[in-house]
């Protein structure tokens, strides 16, 4: 495994439980960062960042892009999966082989075997950049886990119950560890705390988050 921008110690990673269903691989995706990397890139060169708009017309914080048979997007008549991208007319540029081996291996760790993610959400957060408390709810089977890769600055989870008003886990994330939840904790709330300003030696000052998820 490649020792990347850790010491031998982190570069082995090890397996945090947050609570039942839920784990914190911790350093898991660093063998993979030069291949994610590059296929974030080309991701982006079909489908571009955007900030999409919530329901309400906020306009999300979070620059956003898919891939994937399905994506996720939000504009004023709701939030939800499509074929499409909406910027673009298009269809979502395909999951890159990289991010699939990475998601399927990383749920097959964390105890859900037979993940097959059809969607990829790509997230970038710049300093300021938060993600509210939220369930992942709009895919029609609740059976798969979510899986959600750290790349670039260090950004704080937050890992809460199944109501809004639960408290919540405060879960230190650095590049290269990645979040499996699914079962019992499939619904929980979570977010991200406005991200702290600071230079990544890779990724510069932003945190990119992928996201995977059974949609459809």
């Amino acid at each position: 495994m490649t020792l990347g921008l850790f010491g031998s110690g982190d570069a082995q990673g090890w397996r945090e439980e947050l609570l039942p269903g839920a784990v914190v691989l911790r350093a898991f995706a660093l063998a993979d960062e030069a291949a994610l990397l590059a296929a974030i890139d080309a991701v982006l060169k079909q489908a571009p960042f955007r900030h999409m708009q919530t329901p309400g017309g906020y306009t999300m914080s979070v620059a956003m892009s898919c891939c994937g048979d399905l994506g996720w997007v939000t504009d004023s008549t709701g939030y939800r999966y499509q074929r499409n991208d909406p910027l673009t007319g298009h269809a979502w540029p395909e999951m890159p082989v990289a991010f699939r081996r990475l998601a399927v291996r990383a749920a097959d760790s964390a105890g859900f075997a037979g993940f097959q993610p059809d969607a990829c959400l790509i997230n970038r957060y710049e300093p300021g950049a938060r993600m509210s408390l939220h369930q992942d709810k709009n895919e029609r089977d609740f059976s798969a886990p979510i899986v959600s890769v750290s790349l670039g600055l260090p950004a704080v989870f937050l890992f809460g119950g199944m109501a809004r008003s639960d408290k919540s886990l405060r879960v230190q994330l650095a590049h290269g560890d990645v979040v499996v939840w699914g079962a019992a904790a499939r619904l929980r709330y979570h977010g991200v705390m406005p991200l702290a300003a600071g230079v990544h030696p890779l990724l510069g000052e932003q945190r990119i988050n992928l996201t995977f998820r059974k949609a459809g």
